[in-house]
């Protein structure tokens, strides 16, 4: 991180500076720090921000990385396809191999960081190929006070963070790309599928296909940023926000809900009527 940037953005929310100041800024600052660059790209706002930055910074010595690994829903891997393209930004998918390593099968409070270790490596090997020197990620401000193991990965591959450098909120970063008509600037976050299995319970395909089914089907009977979390004994919690709560609960889409969970083998199926909750699998951490 640079603390001193004479460039920072105000990280308390103080910054007075339009956003079309702070999005040149943040082109300017990848333009003079950096030379040949490689952003690991997941198609979401933080890192289409920081890719489009860098193709207007750069051009063609920026480029966008995305993992193919087991845990990335098809249905982001299209995005981050479509807002590329939208950029102009070269991009490449290439698959990567987290799924073979023991530690991050294993599922325990790091995996995160063993994730983040493989894609890293991964992207590092490459560019070292094709003559890049940088890799950069979408990591803000805002990611500096919350449990994200994978930043200790970003520090010891060298991962630089353009927009935690800046201390640029998630807040700030959705403004600058509305600003540059970024379709995914209202985007919610949507982390890998891994990150819906209870710490603790294995990492498999055959889990996170079945994840991904779910949530993909609750989608397409109108239910929104949905996450299905799998726990012990193969429960099903599915995470609903609380405005959609009542219609889950009604016939006959309650009785579908449990249908389509036999189907696809859980256990047991519940809605947690705490609602639709970012980094809940986290709690269990706060008693360890």
């Amino acid at each position: 991180m640079v603390p001193n940037d004479p460039t920072s953005s105000d990280p308390t929310g103080s910054d007075q500076r339009t956003v079309e100041e702070l999005a040149k800024a943040l082109v300017e600052h990848i333009r003079t720090q950096y030379y040949r660059v490689v952003v690991a790209f997941s198609g979401g706002v933080d890192s289409a921000v920081v890719a489009a930055a860098a193709f207007r910074g750069l051009g063609t010595d920026a480029l966008a990385w995305t993992s193919l690994g087991a845990a990335v829903p098809e249905s982001d891997r299209i995005a981050a396809q479509e807002v590329a393209r939208s950029i102009g930004i070269e991009h490449i998918m290439l698959a990567t191999s987290e799924i073979d390593n023991p530690d991050y099968i294993a599922n325990g409070p790091d995996r995160c960081f063993h994730c983040k270790s493989t894609l890293y490596a991964a992207i590092a090997q490459w560019a070292q190929q094709h003559r890049f020197e940088t890799i950069l990620s979408g990591t803000n401000a805002d990611d500096l006070g919350d449990y994200r193991p994978g930043l200790k990965a970003a520090e010891q591959w060298q991962v630089q963070a353009p927009l935690a450098d800046l201390g640029y909120t998630k807040q700030q970063v959705r403004g600058i790309a509305k600003h540059w008509g970024l379709t995914v600037s209202d985007k919610p976050a949507s982390p890998c599928l891994a990150s819906r299995i209870a710490y603790g319970q294995v990492v498999t395909i055959g889990r996170l296909s079945r994840i991904e089914t779910m949530e993909k089907w609750l989608s397409d009977h109108g239910f929104q940023d949905v996450r299905a979390r799998l726990h012990a004994d193969e429960l099903l919690r599915l995470e609903l926000h609380s405005s959609q709560l009542v219609e889950a609960l009604l016939e006959p889409m309650r009785s579908e809900i449990l249908s389509k969970a036999v189907e696809l083998g859980f256990r047991y199926a519940t809605i947690d009527i705490h609602g639709r909750s970012s980094g809940s699998m986290n709690r269990v951490l706060k008693d360890a």
